[in-house]
């Protein structure tokens, strides 16, 4: 500690102020209570530069400007020994603004995609160490001039993306102007030819780690030449010869460690490198189908001292036996040489090795995603895999977190994973390993960490656990991030947690929805993976009262319409879409509804959305409006931005399209036929026809919505006809006698009751024949039939002994007996205007017995007490003059019993509700 820093420190504890731990520095995080207690003037300068080494580059650079002090610290050569570029948009501008930092910089982590080329604007010449991921774009010219500006290199890694534009050139320029190479690991380098391998072994006399995985033809015979090699692998190779290579590499005097896993090595080879290589400790050959048919076990037991890892046998047993006898016990082999006190270097060496070359064939298996694995990862690759997370080294465990997201997932599609798998990550506390990664300061760790949480929470038993493990503030705390691919991550596991109601409050209470709605305003152009996953987050969220309402505070409705208008990815539109959907569905529970309408554009852009190309987008627009359409002024905003065309063009459209897409198109025009304007319009425009067509689904929820928007239409003469003249008379008797779901009877049978009830004609054009000649149909026979129907569903609700005690007694316990057991749920959901009340009160006065009866049960759905409606359908009767109305019903000798009890019953719902309000 130098002297300035025990000054600080004394000054600090002098003024009594509050100091940083070390164990909060260990965590790496400050919680809000820690920093507004810290007088940052005061802070010692190693605990300042500590600070500093938990930022990214970028957030260095800010936090170095705030100050004199702070600027110094920040340009100390200790931060500057290692970047990771790879989550942050590095081009040449970004490169120029870092090199006067750079001048000590050792390793560096870059995306190679556009970065290769500004390497060398950062003026690195000391560079040691350079990896890089997305490898497809990299070409021979740019590692050329990366090899010739940075001489001395000793470890170059590309990949695990094949570097399909880097040949054996590239490996020259390396080999000649790298001589201090120690480590060579390039991924998917269509050949590396003897010339290549010549100079590697001629100019790079230190190499001894080499990865040449993945390649369609490498020269078997030249690597034979690689004298200092101690560790290699050809891992995913093809096209080698076995009988060459088991021939030549088994000569090689250095070599300790061989990969030729995921290769067709066979039997030959794999006998001649165990027994011909006099220095081989360690032969990994995972997933090697050639070799595993000829094997037998003898070979498995008897390796002359030598390791064979295999799939075949205890991986971990095998890793073991390089360690003394006391470790064959241990389940954890890694774990225990970890923690070992002295340890032999050349061990050390051979296991971090190991620990490498598991992760990357671990990985590639896992993202293959083959059903015969199934055993393995039960078995072994679960464990081998939360034992990879425990590494000690940064890509390891990054590997290892990438393999956990990719190895649970079965169909990334429909978000569906192996809760066999799932579950034995959460029984080997892989929940709590993730979450330690998650709150790394490495962010690409914090990255992989996520998103492994993220795929695991789609299992309900790991949610619960990733819940009351705090990884809720975790995820909430992350998608706070600056830095894109973690917010992404992270949104991406709160998208999972958030279905179903067990933690969205939880969510929300962390800071989880703005943090959410942020995102989008913060990255509102950003790739289609962020903002689908925040969107999808918020749909969900959303469906909950509370949070919906959170999410409107939070400015979520401003930001959603804006994807909706401007984004092009369906993917987001789909989840915006659906998010808007359901922060209207709460109906006067809260405001959100008439907001969505309020905001500009935001009808216009659903509207728009239904006519998508995507079908998912289409259905979620369709269900939005449907929403939508509750309020009033948007039923109307909505038909004025085109939407009854757009719903109707929808709605003939779908036909073959999925269930879900169906029912919200009827829903849709079901919401809007609600008004007599919009009504009218739907039968003009042909809304009738594709209504009755999903009338005659066999699916609950398409024909109840089809007949609900039938309903409406039927009211109004113009549509009745459209529904005859369509054929749409024989499907609502099919519903009104056969649905399942009571609300299709119930309102099937209501739109019987308009057409029939003697408003239309009795004799009108029902379309062309066959023959192109037009038929009248005999409206008299039909209207009969359907409404023989319909008295046959009121009968259904009928218990002759229950109707004549009540209408004997008139206990009013009787009648409300009788009103519980007539009680269709959901029609207290249903609203009535004033005309339709008039026509049932019309129907009241009728003649007809069947009139009579149905129009008295429907005011009776409408008014029981605990109905949406019921106190306005009330108030509605009682200026109507229904009580007169209802009185002479209950008391006229000649109408049906059922006529005399609904009435009855409906004349004490709407004494209740005067009570009420009075």
């Amino acid at each position: 500690m130098n002297r300035r820093v025990r000054q600080k420190r004394e000054r600090s504890q002098e003024k009594d102020k509050t100091n940083i731990s070390s164990e909060t520095l260990e965590c790496g995080c400050l919680t809000s209570a820690t920093i507004s207690g810290v007088d940052w003037t005061t802070l010692p300068d190693d605990t300042v530069i500590q600070l500093f080494s938990y930022l990214n580059y970028r957030d260095r650079a800010s936090l170095a400007s705030t100050c004199r002090t702070f600027r110094l610290l920040g340009s100390s050569p200790c931060l500057w020994g290692s970047l990771d570029l790879r989550s942050h948009k590095f081009d040449t501008a970004a490169a120029v603004s870092l090199s006067p930092r750079c001048k000590n910089l050792q390793r560096l982590k870059f995306h190679a995609a556009g970065s290769a080329d500004a390497i060398v604007s950062l003026q690195a010449r000391a560079l040691r160490e350079i990896s890089g991921d997305f490898c497809r774009e990299i070409t021979d010219a740019a590692l050329s001039v990366i090899a010739a500006r940075h001489e001395m290199l000793e470890s170059v890694h590309l990949g695990p993306d094949a570097c399909e534009r880097i040949s054996c050139d590239a490996i020259k320029a390396l080999a000649y102007c790298c001589p201090r190479l120690q480590r060579l690991w390039l991924s998917g380098v269509k050949e590396v030819n003897g010339d290549a391998i010549n100079a590697l072994a001629k100019h790079c006399r230190q190499l001894k780690d080499v990865g040449f995985v993945e390649s369609d033809n490498i020269d078997e015979v030249a690597l034979g030449n690689l004298n200092s090699v101690k560790f290699l692998s050809v891992a995913g190779t093809r096209n080698l010869k076995w009988g060459s290579a088991a021939q030549v590499w088994s000569r090689l005097p250095c070599l300790v460690c061989l990969d030729v896993s995921r290769t067709d090595v066979n039997l030959s080879a794999v006998t001649g490198f165990l027994s011909s290589s006099q220095n081989l400790k360690v032969l990994s050959a995972l997933n090697c189908p050639v070799f595993e048919g000829e094997v037998d076990s003898n070979l498995m037991h008897n390796h002359k001292g030598k390791i064979l890892l295999t799939f075949l046998s205890d991986m971990l047993k095998g890793v073991a036996s390089l360690f003394a006898d006391n470790s064959k016990n241990v389940t954890d082999v890694f774990q225990y040489w970890r923690r070992l006190k002295n340890r032999d270097k050349n061990v050390d060496e051979i296991v971090v090795w190991i620990e490498c070359v598991f992760s990357h064939s671990l990985l590639r298996i896992a993202e293959n995603n083959l059903k015969e694995f199934d055993d393995f990862w039960l078995t072994q690759g679960a464990a081998l895999l939360l034992s990879l997370l425990r590494s000690s080294q940064e890509e390891v465990q990054e590997r290892a977190a990438t393999a956990v997201a990719t190895f649970v997932v079965i169909d990334d599609e429909n978000a569906t994973v192996d809760c066999k798998r799932a579950q034995a990550i959460l029984w080997g506390d892989g929940i709590r390993l993730l979450l330690n990664l998650a709150r790394s300061h490495q962010e690409g760790i914090q990255s992989e960490a996520a998103k492994a949480i993220a795929n695991l929470s789609i299992d309900s038993k790991v949610a619960k656990a990733v819940a009351e493990s705090g990884g809720i503030n975790i995820l909430a705390s992350l998608a706070k991030s600056m830095n894109r691919l973690v917010a992404e991550e992270a949104a991406g596991g709160l998208w999972n947690l958030s279905v179903g109601d067990d933690h969205k409050g939880a969510i929300s209470k962390a800071g989880g929805i703005k943090a959410l709605v942020d995102l989008i305003f913060k990255w509102p152009s950003s790739t289609e993976g962020l903002l689908e996953r925040a969107t999808g987050a918020l749909a969900n969220l959303g469906a909950d009262d509370k949070c919906s309402l959170e999410v409107a505070v939070a400015g979520g409705i401003h930001a959603l319409v804006m994807l909706a208008r401007t984004c092009k990815f369906d993917g987001v539109q789909e989840q915006a879409a659906r998010a808007l959907a359901n922060l209207a569905a709460h109906g006067d529970s809260n405001g959100n509804n008439a907001a969505i309408g309020q905001e500009e554009g935001a009808l216009e852009a659903l509207v728009q959305l239904t006519y998508s190309q995507n079908e998912g987008v289409r259905q979620e627009a369709a269900g939005a409006l449907w929403n939508l359409s509750f309020d009033d002024k948007n039923r109307e905003a909505i038909a004025a931005a085109g939407g009854v065309e757009a719903l109707v063009s929808l709605a003939q459209s779908s036909s073959s399209a999925s269930r879900g897409l169906q029912e919200r198109a009827a829903g849709a025009l079901w919401g809007l036929s609600v008004s007599e304007t919009n009504s009218i319009a739907i039968g003009r425009q042909g809304g009738i026809a594709p209504l009755i067509a999903l009338a005659r689904s066999d699916i609950e929820d398409v024909h109840e919505t089809a007949a609900g928007a039938l309903w409406n239409l039927a009211f109004y003469r113009e549509n009745a006809l459209h529904i005859v003249h369509n054929g749409g008379v024989k499907p609502l008797i099919h519903l009104c006698s056969s649905s399942i779901s009571k609300m299709a009877r119930f309102m099937a049978a209501l739109a019987l009751v308009y057409i029939f009830d003697g408003r239309v004609d009795m004799s009108v054009p029902a379309g062309p024949s066959s023959s192109g000649s037009s038929k009248n149909l005999n409206m008299d026979g039909v209207g009969k039939m359907a409404l023989k129907h319909v008295e046959e569903f009121l009968t259904s609700f009928y218990d002759p002994q229950t109707f004549h005690t009540a209408a004997a007694s008139l206990v009013p316990t009787a009648l409300a007996q009788i009103a519980e057991a007539l009680r269709i749920q959901e029609a207290g959901h249903l609203r009535c205007s004033g005309a339709e009340i008039d026509r049932f009160l019309r129907m009241l006065r009728d003649p007809s017995s069947i009139l009579k009866s149905c129009s008295a049960f429907y005011i009776l759905q409408f008014t029981l007490p605990g109905g949406r409606h019921a106190m306005y359908h009330s108030s509605l009767l009682q200026n109507a003059g229904a009580p007169r109305v209802l009185r002479a019903a209950a008391a006229a000798s000649t109408a049906p019993i059922q006529a005399k009890i609904y009435a009855k019953i409906v004349l004490r719902n709407l004494e209740r509700h005067h009570e009420l309000l009075s």
